[in-house]
């Protein structure tokens, strides 16, 4: 069975999901009424994570819908402003420097805490159509150094699409790197491992331009010998594997979790990134984001048992106005740091914020 094939077996139903995990009537109800709204789509590797007598598992937190999901009437579908950020269908331009193309919006497991909830499962057709466009628009604008090619699941796309997109881009010498977001070294990983033709095009590109696969491992039990293998398929092919961890309740909110990750993925040869803030979305925060100052400790408790290589990652916010680190507290207040900006004004700028014990997010920022 090629990884088509096994795809095409993804869980979508809560009647499937019953054949695998124990669920009550009450539950597949809940289930099939969730999925009506936001889309299931569970690779049946992922699904193998979960031990099916645990309801507090934090691969099925991830991967299985929860009637909560229906229950959340505040939060964003846009969170970080990327419809402001749009510059052409499928190309958004939010930081100088880099381009970013939505390629698909298709996983191989669609997972509960996604950011871009509002388009899983659309039909992504009209992306293809635009490329050309998008590509003109990288070539005038000498200013962006990198492009990151994102979905959805970038690595999703067929090994066709994915020569043309690599084709079209290493030809531009103002591009330094190009980046692809892809989680599916942790929920589909025999799509890279097991993909002579996929590992022969990215060693092909990666020595006429530095490539990074961008992924997310957000909890040790992800950490298998297939994700390994994938890894270690990449890293051959002379791609930079980097990490981005979504700090979320009840998966990795927790210091000894969070530096296992980092110590697992450090072993692997995964450079820790970021770990981020979960973003407040319409159907998720309240499911999955931690306050503000209990995701700090937790972050400087987690780094205090990891060496240096291990904690160099940084703890940050996706908001409208940049990407913010996130310092720590510092007296009555918290202190951030404008790690990326959307405007000029804010470039590495530093500021307090008096924040409640249970603030999850930013709003309007002082000096904004």
């Amino acid at each position: 069975m090629n990884w088509q094939q096994e795809y095409a077996q993804n869980i979508t139903t809560a009647e499937a999901l019953a054949t695998y995990l124990p669920l009550s009537t009450d539950e597949i109800i809940r289930i099939d009424e969730v999925i009506k709204r936001y889309p299931m789509s569970i690779s049946r590797y992922y699904l193998s994570l979960i031990d099916p007598k645990d309801p507090n598992d934090p691969i099925r937190k991830m991967a299985v819908p929860s009637g909560h999901e229906l229950l959340e009437d505040d939060g964003s579908f846009d969170t970080s402003g990327e419809g402001d950020n749009t510059v052409l269908d499928g190309l958004q331009h939010k930081y100088r420097q880099t381009a970013l193309l939505l390629s698909t919006n298709l996983c191989a497991m669609y997972c509960r805490h996604c950011f871009r909830k509002r388009l899983v499962g659309l039909a992504d057709e009209e992306i293809m159509k635009q490329f050309d466009h998008m590509v003109d628009y990288i070539a005038t604008h000498q200013e962006v150094s990198n492009v990151l090619i994102t979905g959805g699941d970038a690595l999703l796309n067929s090994n066709r699409v994915l020569e043309y997109y690599l084709k079209t881009l290493v030809q531009f010498d103002h591009l330094d790197f190009i980046r692809f977001g892809s989680r599916l070294p942790v929920t589909f990983p025999m799509r890279i491992s097991e993909d002579e033709e996929l590992l022969a095009l990215l060693k092909k590109y990666s020595q006429q331009k530095t490539i990074y696969v961008v992924t997310q491992f957000n909890h040790p039990n992800e950490l298998t010998d297939h994700a390994r293998k994938a890894i270690k398929a990449l890293l051959d092919c002379h791609i930079i594997v980097s990490n981005q961890t979504v700090l979320l309740k009840g998966v990795n909110d927790d210091s000894d979790v969070l530096s296992s990750l980092m110590r697992g993925l450090t072993s692997m040869g995964v450079i820790p990134y970021y770990v981020f803030q979960c973003r407040p979305v319409t159907g998720v925060k309240d499911s999955f984001q931690i306050p503000l100052k209990q995701g700090a400790a937790i972050v400087d408790s987690a780094k205090s048992q990891l060496n240096g290589l291990a904690k160099r990652f940084r703890y940050v916010m996706s908001h409208p106005t940049g990407k913010i680190e996130i310092l720590g507290q510092l007296q009555d207040e918290m202190l951030f740091k404008y790690h990326q900006a959307k405007y000029p004004t804010d470039q590495s700028r530093i500021f307090m914020q008096s924040l409640s014990d249970d603030d999850c997010w930013l709003g309007e920022i002082k000096g904004n």
